[in-house]
């Protein structure tokens, strides 16, 4: 899919938002900020300061130049001309980059660095893994794990997704004492490398690990809220289904934490319409209007959304 912006400098942004909103359905926020549904594709129009950030996205090239035109169309029609649109070259997901190399670097530089046994744990992973070392969480990231696990003084955590269970010592590492972490996977071969860190790292004795489909062993687990904080960073398709199990046992002021959110920025991307986008898009919306939550999306890595129970 390709997106494209373009900044209109005007002082009367919240009142040309409205004109431009009244010929489509729209959403508008309590932000000023509004989201417009075409046929062909969406429009996003942000006020900002002494101006509009305006954001077009389409499935291909040909919708998108329908979408910009309905609303240069809408600024003639409102005698606006002037203010005209200059559009950025089209820009497709795959292209994005959500971190740039160079902040990426800057952050890592400034982030409390892996210790040995988390070093090693990056080495071996991406020895043995190959190209799947990437699901491996970023050092940074896990630091914010241990955080969290720490900030919330979690005695019970549950993690779905440990692949060869860096985020699983992080967590550990941060848990109260006499806390358990409930690690769930699929994988015997993954695991068993966990399982060898989990040691050196001191953390495996306060470790459950499940082998087996995680919802199945959520569904298994007592229906009380007694979750302090949970880690999803498993199979996509399934990120719904972990979600619910998992906020129904969530105690009041307990986390969630969930990777990947913005799939490489395919979420916003209508191109992409695999059965993991369709579903990562259908959480990042329920989550959004789940009354029950307080949430934040932040633009960690691939996307990490941070969700608290009330």
């Amino acid at each position: 899919m390709p997106v494209s912006m373009a900044a209109v400098t005007t002082p009367q942004a919240a009142s040309l938002i409205k004109w431009l909103a009244v010929a489509a359905a729209v959403d508008l926020a309590d932000d000023g900020r509004a989201v417009i549904a075409f046929p062909q594709g969406t429009c996003v129009l942000i006020p900002a300061g002494e101006g509009l950030t305006v954001i077009t996205a389409a499935a291909d090239r040909a919708a998108l130049a329908a979408v910009q035109e309905a609303i240069a169309g809408q600024l003639r029609s409102a005698g606006r001309d002037e203010l005209g649109l200059t559009w950025t070259a089209p820009v497709s997901a795959d292209a994005m980059e959500i971190t740039d190399p160079v902040i990426d670097d800057y952050v890592l530089r400034h982030s409390t660095p892996p210790d040995s046994v988390l070093g090693d744990l990056i080495v071996k992973t991406r020895e043995v893994t190959g190209g799947a070392a990437g699901m491996q969480v970023s050092p940074d990231e896990g630091v914010l794990l241990t955080m969290l696990t720490r900030m919330v003084n979690a005695r019970y955590a549950v993690e779905v997704g440990v692949f060869t269970g860096y985020s699983s010592i992080c967590i550990a590492r941060g848990l109260a004492e006499g806390g358990r972490l409930l690690a769930c996977d699929i994988s015997e071969e993954w695991t068993a490398i966990a399982r060898d860190y989990w040691r050196r790292a001191g953390v495996a004795d306060r470790i459950d690990l499940r082998i087996g489909p995680a919802i199945d062993t959520l569904r298994a687990l007592p229906a009380e809220p007694r979750i302090d904080l949970a880690f999803i960073d498993a199979d996509k398709i399934s990120y719904p289904l972990y979600y619910e199990e998992i906020i129904r046992r969530l105690r009041p002021g307990g986390l969630v934490a969930l990777d990947n959110v913005l799939l490489g920025g395919r979420v916003v991307d209508p191109a992409y319409q695999q059965d993991h986008h369709q579903a990562m898009r259908r959480l990042n919306d329920l989550i959004a209007d789940d009354q029950r939550v307080e949430t934040v999306m932040l633009p960690v890595r691939d996307g990490l959304t941070l969700v608290r129970r009330r």
